[in-house]
């Protein structure tokens, strides 16, 4: 579990995190949005020690993290693949990173295997692609088999195998009962991976939500029925209101798929369409509107 509790970092007169406060629960994978500049890389440096905050604090697992004996067998993070000695081959990296935290050397090569890399362990990591750079990076998090792992957008360079792979491996570690805290901007891959969402703009929380109940906030959801005149009363009495679109469908607000289905039933509606009109990406760009902090006209 990693708890944050009204963590604040000014760079000068710049406050990139402010009063931040939520808590990274064990046996989900939780991601971390935000808009560019919204304080997500600087939260994730602070968590690991790397910076250090003005005001609050925050715990792993019920103590502080920095000065840790070993901090790769508690911590496994992935914030910069580009970050090592681009000589070394990927197994002598890794094994130098073991060494360092009293990991066992099988363990490099258990790992190598996992992600993908065992076949080219003895090529030098400065010869690896963006991609096989990023596996690197995800190998070195796992090296130690922690119960928290960070990951700053850990499917830049993947192809789509690697992509598919990292979601599934993030989903099987959350399901360990571990803690996995994710960032990312590709929204398509936070509905397909995470459970719950962090959201901050301009260094503020502004969600703290379960991904199913912030992409049902405020949908819509279009309709197609035989006997819409026998349904129509019906939503509207269950505290929905009706568009009615151009091609024989209608949108109803305030409620969710559910409850149109059961007041079809109820009415001896045959529903022949049923679809909620909004996406995570739209969810997020509706609530992250006002804290985006550059703007790019289209040409």
């Amino acid at each position: 579990m990693i708890r944050i509790d009204g963590l604040t970092k000014r760079f000068g007169d710049r406050t990139a995190v402010d009063d931040l406060t939520f808590t990274v629960e064990p046996g989900r994978v939780t991601g971390f949005l935000g808009p560019n500049g919204a304080g997500k890389s600087t939260t994730m440096r602070m968590i690991l020690g790397l910076d250090k905050p003005n005001a609050g604090s925050v715990t792993i697992n019920g103590h502080g993290y920095v000065g840790t004996a070993r901090p790769m067998r508690e911590v496994g993070a992935l914030l910069d693949a580009r970050a090592l000695h681009s000589g070394r081959t990927a197994r002598n990296h890794l094994l130098c990173l073991a060494q360092t935290n009293g990991i066992p050397g099988k363990r490099v090569d258990e790992v190598l295997d996992l992600v993908g890399l065992e076949s080219v362990a003895r090529k030098r990591a400065g010869s690896f692609s963006l991609g096989m750079g990023q596996r690197l990076g995800i190998a070195a998090a796992l090296l130690g088999d922690p119960k928290v792992l960070l990951f700053d957008e850990p499917v830049n360079g993947l192809d789509p195998e690697g992509i598919k792979w990292i979601r599934e491996l993030m989903r099987s570690l959350a399901g360990e009962d571990r803690t996995v805290l994710v960032s990312s901007h590709l929204m398509s891959e936070m509905a397909q991976t995470a459970d719950h969402l962090i959201v901050i703009g301009r260094g503020k929380l502004i969600a703290d939500i379960g991904i199913g109940e912030f992409v049902r906030q405020g949908s819509n959801v279009l309709v197609r029925a035989d006997g819409q005149d026998r349904l129509a009363p019906r939503l509207i009495e269950a505290g929905g209101s009706i568009q009615q679109g151009t091609d024989g469908s209608f949108i109803v607000t305030g409620l969710e798929a559910r409850q149109i289905g059961e007041a079809a039933l109820a009415a001896g509606v045959v529903l022949t369409e049923l679809t909620p009109q909004r996406s995570l990406e739209q969810a997020y760009m509706d609530l992250t509107r006002d804290s985006v902090e550059f703007h790019a006209s289209v040409a």
